[in-house]
């Protein structure tokens, strides 16, 4: 299924330098965008119809100390995907309902997505983490009609369900069976393994997910079949051609992809279980606790040669295993990073120790995999989010939609055309029952991410925080992303984030939370030693940042905690912890 020509028009020799290809590949990209298309098909429909690719791996379990467990071929995703269907539909379920999908990673999640897309219907991911009114609100807004779940999700279910009148059914997945109203094992083995996708149009709607709320009620973006293709070119790019580079064919066979990434999630869904099946790859799944020792276990033991790991997991491995090669043998052939900076420390650790340049990436939900680096066609620069990609017309902008010169603050931006003025498929259609917040959106042709960042003269976005991370103290505008890495280049540090403390003379000033490195939590002394301990410490990394930093970035005040407040995606609530501060602030006044 041919569906963009970005092989095509990057196909320059071996010999031409990776910065001599940007310009050649985003001016000679063209979108190739089927009218009808269903991203259920593309991903498993077509490989299983062919006996050539119908055996091939789909999804391979990881078993936390014991490595491979089960693995299924396209044809078995397919052929279960056809009998959930069938029973979803003799639940009633049609072309355009809900169906919630509320597992973790597990085959059966796979099964899930492919059986609701290709009824028509919509699939609506819910991350296992919530809890009951979390999942209230996202089933009543939405209107879902069934709930698929398993025994880490079934129980917070049920505690929503009193509150969600529209809830007919929920379809118990292993363990919950028993609590659920029917059983899916029982169910999907009492139907035929046949089912006739329905044709959707490429404009229909797939994939209904929840923004995180940050502020106010969460945001349903509710996502077209169309916009699997509009991610492949951040895919393939971030993935440094995933197995397909035209000067490497022989990798093609090679390709292992996995990810801690919830398949709740965008970034789990669209950047890794969809895409990794559509080019016909195995994607591994692990239900289990993100560790540095379970990360490089699944990587070793899988022959994991793509991944994407956010630069939470990134720091945690980096601090926990600072010498890899001697302890782990990897197959890495690229890596993505996106949610936060990365960084110089991180960005050095992936080249010296994992054998990968850091491709980061930046995209939303409503406009997932816009902006990134790709190492193998186009020099990444260590901290930065990179260029647009091919198909996607990004820039930095005003508040009236002007686009700012380069070195110049502003909001990343993407427009609804491509550089040829052609329709850009990766937009989503809108927000879920909301035409005003996706009017507000919208500056012209111009969708606002509400993230600030600067352009340099190269093209190369450097991320400064969301709108509302910015601050200023003593006059200064300040970005946390900076300092949080310089911290985080100190060994003392696992994670930092940095957030205004009112100030009545300064207006605020600079604060950091800090989660101390495992090597410093060993050394830190019990009892009255321990405020010294501390004192020291926090004296080490203010110097640290005053001498590498401007001197008004430097932290003020620094306070360690446990860990970071952080949302189900693993980006650091830095909200939560400036409306503490807020708060603090008014008690001292009272």
């Amino acid at each position: 299924m041919r569906v963009s020509r970005i092989q095509d028009c990057s196909a320059s020799s071996a010999a031409d330098k990776p910065a001599d290809r940007y310009q050649a590949i985003h001016q000679g990209f063209g979108w190739k965008v089927p009218r009808r298309f269903n991203m259920a098909q593309a991903c498993c429909g077509r490989w299983a119809a062919q006996a050539a690719t119908a055996q091939r791996q789909a999804v391979r379990e990881h078993v936390a100390g014991q490595g491979l467990g089960r693995s299924w071929t396209f044809g078995q995703l397919q052929q279960d995907a056809n009998r959930l269907s069938r029973v979803l539909r003799a639940q009633g379920v049609q072309r355009g309902d809900r169906v919630a999908i509320v597992m973790p990673q597990r085959y059966e999640t796979a099964v899930a997505y492919m059986a609701v897309l290709q009824m028509g219907a919509v699939a609506m991911p819910l991350s296992m983490l919530f809890g009951p009114e979390a999942l209230s609100f996202r089933i009543n807004d939405s209107q879902a009609r069934v709930a698929v779940c398993d025994e880490s999700t079934v129980h917070a279910l049920q505690q929503a369900r009193p509150d969600c009148p529209s809830l007919q059914m929920l379809l118990g997945v292993g363990q919950a069976a028993a609590l659920a109203d029917l059983d899916y094992a029982q169910a999907i083995q009492a139907c035929a393994p046949t089912f006739k996708t329905v044709a959707t149009w490429a404009e229909d709607p797939a994939v209904l997910i929840y923004t995180s709320g940050t502020t106010g009620n969460p945001k349903g973006a509710l996502i077209p079949h169309r916009a699997l293709i509009g991610n492949l070119t951040g895919f393939v790019c971030s993935q440094n051609w995933f197995g397909f580079d035209p000067d490497r064919p022989d990798q093609a066979s090679q390709a292992v992809f996995w990810s801690p990434a919830d398949w709740a999630w965008t970034g789990g869904l669209m950047d890794a279980l969809l895409p990794s099946l559509y080019f016909g790859r195995p994607i591994v799944a692990f239900n289990g606790r993100f560790s540095p020792e379970a990360a490089f276990e699944i990587l070793q033991d899988h022959g994991v040669t793509h991944t994407f790991l956010f630069p939470t997991a990134l720091k945690a491995m980096m601090k926990a295993v600072p010498e890899v090669q001697g302890r782990y043998r990897l197959k890495l052939q690229a890596m993505m990073s996106a949610g936060e900076a990365v960084g110089d420390a991180v960005f050095g650790y992936g080249q010296q120790q994992l054998g990968v340049t850091v491709n980061e990436m930046f995209g939303q939900t409503e406009i997932n995999y816009v902006v990134g680096n790709c190492a193998r066609l186009w020099p990444a620069k260590p901290g930065s989010m990179g260029k647009g990609y091919p198909g996607h017309q990004v820039a930095v902008i005003d508040e009236t939609g002007r686009v700012c010169p380069a070195g110049t603050p502003g909001e990343v931006a993407v427009n609804r055309f491509d550089v040829h003025g052609h329709p850009d498929p990766v937009f989503f259609l809108g927000y879920w029952n909301n035409d005003q917040a996706t009017t507000a959106k919208y500056t012209g042709d111009w969708c606002r991410t509400g993230d600030m960042a600067v352009a340099d003269d190269d093209g190369y976005l450097w991320y400064q925080g969301r709108t509302d991370d910015m601050f200023k103290a003593a006059g200064y505008r300040i970005g946390p992303g900076e300092i949080e890495n310089c911290l985080v280049k100190h060994a003392a540090v696992a994670n930092a984030a940095v957030v205004p403390k009112p100030d009545p003379e300064r207006g605020a000033l600079v604060k950091a939370y800090v989660v101390m490195s495992p090597d410093c939590l060993a050394q830190r002394p019990e009892g009255a030693a321990r405020q010294a301990f501390d004192d020291e410490v926090r004296s080490q990394l203010q110097a640290h940042v005053r001498g590498l930093l401007a001197p008004y970035e430097y932290p003020k005040e620094i306070e360690f905690i446990d860990q970071l407040p952080m949302t189900t995606t693993g980006k650091v609530q830095r909200r939560v912890l400036r409306l503490q501060e807020e708060e603090r602030a008014a008690q001292a006044r009272a």
